[in-house]
């Protein structure tokens, strides 16, 4: 792999929220994990026994209240494959490549996502009915997040 795209890749999972990221190429296999800074992770080695117990216990709040967040979808979830830039349409101003309320077939491609300058297809995983976009058109996606659901 190119020494600047890897550059790249390093700074995209550096710059995101994501903590780990893996591509597979034909010339090789890449992966990035990001690590907790050593400063939070060597403080609870020197606190005191009687401390640690409440720092955990507010570590774990916001967890319990982000699952607790976490929509719960029905039907199929078309996933993002990667780190990138949404796009609904082919070009600007070009008509989306689905609705709502259309009907997709295994491998109809449903949207773009551009990471380092390349326009990639996402194509639908199972045949069905669109029946929610939860992706604005230019935003920002995460690997794994939910695109779209497929009833």
């Amino acid at each position: 792999m190119d020494l600047r795209k890897l550059k790249t890749l390093i700074d995209l999972v550096s710059e995101s929220n994501i903590s780990e990221l893996e591509i597979t190429e034909a010339d090789g296999k890449v992966r990035i994990v990001k690590t907790a800074p050593v400063a939070a992770v060597a403080a609870p080695v020197y606190a005191a026994a009687p401390v640690a117990a409440p720092v955990a216990a507010v570590a774990a709040a916001p967890v319990v209240a982000a699952v607790a967040e976490a929509p719960a979808f029905t039907g199929h979830v078309v996933k993002s494959p990667m780190v990138g830039t949404f796009y609904r349409a082919s070009n600007p101003g070009a008509k989306p490549l689905v609705d709502v309320g259309q009907q997709v077939k295994e491998g109809q491609a449903v949207c773009i996502i551009e990471a380092m300058k390349i326009m990639n297809e996402i194509d639908s995983d199972k045949a069905g009915t669109i029946s929610k976009v939860l992706v604005e058109n230019g935003q920002a996606v995460e690997y794994g997040q939910p695109l779209f659901i497929i009833e």
